[in-house]
C-alpha cells in the first residue's frame, strides 16, 4: 500500500461567535486566518492560513453554522505547537481553559488538553 499524505486533509471547528473564536486562535497560536467570503448563505468560515503547498500537515477552518454545535465530546484536533507549554499558558491567557498541563508521551513527543472560548477540547502537540 502507497501512502503520501496523512491522513487528514482538513478540519472544522465549530463556533458560536466567530471574532472571539478568531481572536482566541489568533492569539494561542500566532498565526494569521483568512475570512472565507464565499462559504454559503448560513456559513461563515474562517481558514487558518496556510503557507502554500510547501508547508505539511493539514489546514483547516472555523466554521459558524446553524447546523453545527461547537462542544466537549466530539472529534479531538491536535495542534502542532513549538512548545505546547507556550501555547498553553496562552490558552488560559485569551480565555480559555487547560484541562491536562504539558505531559509527556513517550519517543512522541508532549501534548496538553485545553477548551477553547467556544467550548471546544483541543489538543496542543510538540516535540520538546
Amino acid at each position: 500500500m502507497k501512502v503520501e499524505n496523512n491522513i487528514v486533509g482538513w478540519f472544522e471547528i465549530y463556533v458560536t461567535d466567530m471574532d472571539r473564536a478568531k481572536k482566541f486562535y489568533t492569539n494561542v497560536f500566532q498565526r494569521e486566518m483568512m475570512d472565507l467570503p464565499d462559504s454559503g448563505a448560513d456559513m461563515h468560515m474562517c481558514m487558518f492560513f496556510s503557507p502554500g503547498n510547501q508547508a505539511s500537515g493539514a489546514s483547516g477552518a472555523l466554521v459558524k453554522s446553524q447546523q453545527m454545535k461547537p462542544g466537549v465530546g466530539g472529534t479531538l484536533v491536535y495542534f502542532t505547537c513549538n512548545d505546547c507549554a507556550q501555547e498553553g499558558s496562552r490558552v488560559v491567557a485569551q480565555g480559555g481553559k487547560l484541562f491536562k498541563e504539558k505531559m509527556s508521551i513517550g519517543k512522541y513527543g508532549y501534548i496538553a488538553i485545553a477548551e477553547d472560548t467556544e467550548g471546544n477540547m483541543i489538543g496542543l502537540h510538540s516535540i520538546n
